[in-house]
């Protein structure tokens, strides 16, 4: 009898709605899997940094609506809602963030940082999404939700220390 983290693995690689909506595997990682989906996201922004704004905004928009379904069709078929394994929120999070911030490392890791913390602590209304706001809509939100407040953050710090 398979274990239920192989049983999940073959899952993942052979299901295309599981495949994306577990970062391509990354989720699978059993250690920090929303982590891991956030570095996701940077490499993907790092891939898309000479598109230009317009398209990174439009590439954004059509993530986050395939998101939708992407995580709720996984979460259905799973049979667990916002499974920790499904990262695809975290990988369009981390995106949104960086569209702005200061094009820089530091910037990139205050933005991480600043994602990271507020998708893990979920302050109001993130916390209230993510317990009432079921499916693939609820599982999205609560992230985007998160970038906004850490996009909010990034120009804050912005203005107060002129970086």
């Amino acid at each position: 009898m398979k274990k239920p983290t192989q049983r999940l693995t073959r899952i993942v690689i052979s299901d295309p709605v599981h495949f994306f909506a577990f970062g391509f595997g990354v989720g699978l990682i059993k250690f920090a899997p929303g982590t891991f989906g956030s570095i996701l996201g940077v490499i993907l922004f790092w891939l898309t940094i000479d598109f230009g704004i317009y398209i990174q905004l439009g590439i954004t928009v059509i993530a986050s609506l395939a998101g939708v379904w992407i995580c709720g069709e996984s979460a259905r078929r799973i049979g667990l809602h916002d499974h920790k394994g499904i990262v695809w929120d975290e990988i369009v999070g981390m995106y949104l963030t960086l569209l702005a911030a200061t094009f820089s490392i530091f910037g990139w890791v205050v933005a991480f940082i600043c994602f990271r913390l507020i998708d893990i602590l979920k302050p109001w209304p993130i916390n209230l999404i993510d317990k009432k706001i079921k499916g693939g809509i609820g599982i999205m939100l609560d992230d985007l939700v998160a970038a906004l407040y850490s996009i909010i953050m990034l120009i804050s710090i912005k203005v107060l220390f002129n970086v």
